[in-house]
């Protein structure tokens, strides 16, 4: 019998532990390793673990979201201005803030939902006879809020108002429910533009693209009117003015020419004032 040789005995050996050495820190050890750290070290986060789902924001709502499609509401869309919102639906923008309790009425979302209409109990503001005086009718408040306010006597009944032409100049654009919202009335810079009938002030600025500087009054809860492209604005907002009342200057702001452009809204939608003037 031959006898092995003790250095082959020894490399032989030694060969046989460093591979199965080997074999056991890639086959095992490493993912071993990996789970204990994870299972023992809880700072290691959920969503690093293999498989894990990285975590869901909740979805923001626009405010009153709940309210979208509902009779009375409007949800604003892409390049909405809070002036357009009010005067497409014969509203001030100040009723809309207040209604749909917006805080800055400068800064409104898109999908955001706005009270256009005013709920039940809601105090209506209506001109009276004497400039910067309003009083307040309740729509439908309780007997004992109506008792504490005295209710203005409107001249006319309510959609009924006796216009009068807001300026001297010729007609130079007709009314097209496309093209022209309005009419267009021709003068000089500086020329008197008057309030067409009694109203309540509702808008004064340049907030609304191709009007430049603009006023709209409110006449009652039917009509509102519009008078743009103004070279001075004379009146604030809430001030109640009385028909013929010098409210601007006539001037060419955001136009191509020195003019008055004028429209009647009722309900919000755009009508031929010229139906509502008196012939000249």
């Amino acid at each position: 019998m031959s006898v092995l040789n003790p250095k082959l005995v020894l490399i032989f050996a030694a060969s046989a532990l460093a591979l199965a050495g080997c074999g056991s820190k890639s086959l095992n050890h490493a993912p071993v390793e990996e789970r204990m750290t994870r299972a023992t070290n809880p700072s290691v986060p959920a969503s690093a673990q293999p498989g894990a789902s990285a975590p869901v924001a909740p979805v923001k709502q626009p405010q009153g979201f709940e309210n979208a499609g509902k009779p009375g509401y409007y949800t604003v869309k892409p390049g909405d201005t809070m002036i357009r919102i009010a005067l497409e639906n014969g509203q001030s923008v100040q009723d809309i803030a207040r209604w749909s309790q917006v805080d800055n009425p400068n800064r409104i979302e898109v999908g955001q939902v706005l009270r256009v209409v005013p709920p039940a109990g809601d105090v209506v503001i209506k001109p009276v006879t004497k400039p910067g005086v309003v009083a307040a009718t309740a729509a439908s408040a309780p007997a004992s809020a109506a008792s504490s306010v005295t209710p203005a006597k409107p001249a006319v009944a309510e959609g009924d108002i006796n216009f009068i032409w807001p300026a001297n100049g010729a007609v130079v654009a007709g009314f097209d429910e496309v093209k022209n919202k309005g009419l267009d009335i021709a003068g000089a810079a500086g020329d008197p533009v008057l309030a067409a009938a009694d109203g309540r002030v509702v808008y004064v600025g340049a907030g609304l693209r191709g009007y430049g500087n603009l006023i709209i009054l409110k006449h009652d809860n039917v009509f509102l009117t519009a008078y743009a492209h103004n070279q001075a604005l004379l009146v604030k907002e809430d001030q109640s003015v009385l028909k013929g009342q010098k409210i601007a200057e006539m001037g060419n702001s955001d136009a191509d020419r020195v003019k008055l452009h004028f429209e009647v809204r009722r309900q919000g939608k755009p009508v031929d004032p010229a139906k509502h003037l008196p012939a000249r």
